[in-house]
């Protein structure tokens, strides 16, 4: 076993990883960017090396000071973790030529699955299961044509060097498909430098499944059994389970012994992930092979009790697989959610800022139990432009997927995270819609349920006023004597007290109206309706509402003058407004078109004098690796650009005039 390894990434793998080795006795080294210098994995670590600024191209993907940083302190071996150079042939090379251990699978394994062509001619000479297509290197069009025709439609066209959607299009007839190809080759030259393609039978309402493989040095692989990770949103996974629903032992034998013949095709050392396409009958065909570990990983050490970054250590160390595969056993159900800073109801822009509230449900921060958090991030850190936007991952268990499904909804209800926008709401959504409830599950699920996932009323505004108005009670209690003339409830020896609230949501006022009458008692106005009031505060924070017949705990966080609200229905953030504080206030400027969060502006798509309309695009941004593109907000004509492409960007920056045109 290694004695030192260190850790080439960050975020909660990177802890993962660290704590791991920390029980088998292995030291750690930690590396980190400038933006990571006070992060969770470098505490996480036993030593940490600064390795340059805080794009990835400026750190984590320069390879060779990663290399300097592991021989410097002494390193046997080198964990990728997932993302940045987990599958990167060259860098593996790399560590092997430098006398390092790469905690992965061989080079010649990475390149072999790194080309979707070639890893389906290598698949299909080891007779796993393939998309009816053709998969050729004869490019000629008309050939294309011809086979897509002999296939039958609908096709799907696809780079062959691509991924992540580019370069790719269903087309449902002949007609159709002239243009689509060429589309699809221009979009592949830009994107990878290749316009070769390959055509597929499109596989209609799919789910998406995937194996999990681990082989050893001494020839020996298994199957850790399956992941269904078909609820997606632009391409990426939103909720992954184990097992899959409704799948049977014998077909859950046919795909894992498929993919342990993958495996074995390519020499395959380590953990991976084979991932299948599959029809709603069962039928199923190899789509690509994912060489290291997936960030789902946890629904499979939940279900099997394995610790797979275990494993990993253990065979990179040259140990053989801890069982064979006949020991292997599944144990109840197991479902991740990822929860990242996003806007899902804005396109699932990325959202950045400060974790202000970071609090999570009561868990077992280790393998299997009823409720797992990972990761990354603590209360008070902030997440930046310049990595992907996942938080953590939540994983529950259960003995059967009602009890998961369950226990899924009560942890998503009790994370409370302040101080940017979050897909916590939404995945509770997704969980409940009747589709995924029913296990009901294909790729189009979250665009099937739309109309129940997206622009969603919050919580009602009489509950979050109710719980603002406890918040500020309790507060004022607080800051109570014993001197009776301290006390700020308002008492009166006849008639009622009323005090008036000023609250804002978005750009909606309103005003609340809480009565004490000098009889006992309280009543609360909100929203044109008066309502029984009264409340039994713990803290600032925990308070149980009685408003007419409801009895509602709820939870408030306060920052300044914005109260952030949890109750079991859903969630608010209210603006308790001091209009003393705001008299004199003006209207914001107009004609203004900002940033929506921090990144680097790659183009602007209108120039100074140009007129525009709503909707039109202006500007294209990028940060947490990925392109956004920002629209204008009203008709109007262009008055002045006021950064240049290139230029990195604030929050909130003001990135052109616009001028509403002269009738």
């Amino acid at each position: 076993m290694f004695k030192k390894i260190l850790i080439a990434n960050r975020g909660e793998i990177a802890c993962r990883v660290a704590a791991t080795a920390r029980r088998l006795g292995i030291q750690t080294v930690a590396v980190y960017s400038d933006a990571d210098r006070d992060a969770q994995h470098v505490h996480a670590c036993d030593e940490a090396v600064h390795i340059g600024g805080p794009a990835p191209r400026d750190s984590y993907l320069q390879w060779q000071r990663i290399l300097d940083a592991a021989k410097s302190s002494g390193a046997q071996a080198v964990h990728p973790g997932y993302g940045f150079l987990s599958e990167n042939e060259a860098f593996a090379q790399a560590c092997a030529d430098a006398g390092l251990v790469f905690i992965g699978p061989p080079p010649s394994a990475i390149l072999a699955m790194g080309l979707k062509a070639e890893s389906k001619r290598l698949m299909e000479a080891a007779q796993v299961p393939l998309v009816p297509g053709y998969h050729g290197a004869d490019q000629d069009p008309a050939l294309l044509k011809r086979e897509a025709d002999r296939i039958g439609y609908p096709v799907l066209i696809k780079a062959s060097a691509g991924g992540g959607g580019k370069g790719m299009r269903a087309v449902y007839g002949a007609d159709e498909f002239d243009a689509a190809l060429a589309s699809c080759k221009r979009e592949a030259i830009n994107s990878f430098g290749d316009d070769a393609v390959l055509i597929e039978r499109y596989v209609q309402k799919p789910r998406h499944i995937e194996i999990q493989v681990f082989g050893d040095s001494h020839g020996d692989c298994v199957y850790l059994f399956e992941r269904d990770c078909s609820v997606q949103r632009r391409h990426q996974k939103v909720l992954e389970e184990a097992p899959a629903p409704g799948m049977t032992p014998e077909r859950r034998a046919q795909m894992g012994e498929a993919a342990v013949a993958a495996a074995k095709a390519v020499g395959y050392v380590g953990a991976g992930t084979v991932e299948f396409i599959a029809e709603q009958d069962g039928r199923f065909y190899f789509m690509e092979m994912n060489t290291r570990l997936q960030v789902e990983h946890p629904v499979t050490e939940a279900i099997t009790g394995q610790d797979l970054v275990e494993w990993q250590l253990r065979v990179a160390s040259g140990e053989p697989l801890p069982v064979k595969q006949s020991e292997l056993r599944m144990h109840g159900h197991a479902i991740e959610a990822r929860i990242c800073a996003e806007n899902p109801d804005g396109g699932f822009l990325p959202a950045t800022g400060t974790l202000d509230v970071a609090r999570w449900p009561a868990h077992v921060a280790f393998q299997r139990g009823d409720v797992r958090i990972d990761a990354g991030v603590r209360e008070g850190d902030a997440i930046s432009p310049y990595y992907d936007s996942m938080v953590a991952k939540l994983i529950v268990w259960g003995e059967d997927r009602a009890q998961a499904l369950a226990r899924l909804d009560l942890a998503l209800r009790d994370t409370h995270i302040v101080g940017l926008q979050t897909n916590v709401a939404f995945l509770r959504r997704c969980a409940a819609t009747h589709s995924f409830a029913n296990a009901d599950l294909d790729t189009g699920l979250i665009e099937r349920e739309r109309a129940v996932l997206f622009d969603q009323p919050g919580l009602p505004l009489e509950v979050a006023a109710a719980a603002v108005v406890a918040h500020t009670l309790a507060v004022e209690a607080g800051r109570q004597s014993t001197d009776p003339w301290s006390a700020c409830d308002g008492w009166r020896m006849f008639g009622s007290a009323t005090r008036r609230f000023d609250l804002a949501q978005g750009d909606m006022h309103h005003e609340v109206l809480l009565s004490r009458h000098h009889r006992g008692g309280m009543t609360l106005t909100a929203a044109g309706e008066t309502l029984d009031f009264a409340v039994q505060s713990t803290d600032t924070e925990t308070h149980e509402l009685f408003l007419g017949s409801e009895r509602i705990r709820v939870k408030t966080y306060a920052q300044g003058e914005r109260v952030a609200v949890f109750a079991p229905t859903g969630s608010a953030v209210l603006t308790e407004v001091d209009v003393i504080a705001h008299a004199g206030d003006s209207p914001s400027e107009g004609g203004r078109l900002t940033a929506p969060m921090p990144g680097k502006l790659i183009a602007f798509l209108a120039q100074a004098g140009d007129t525009v309309t709503k909707g039109q695009p202006l500007a294209v941004m990028e940060a947490m690796k990925m392109e956004h593109t920002i629209s204008s907000p009203r008709d109007g004509k262009v008055a002045e650009l006021l950064f240049a492409v290139g230029d990195q960007v604030g929050d909130g920056a003001e990135l052109l005039k616009l001028e509403v045109e002269k009738v």
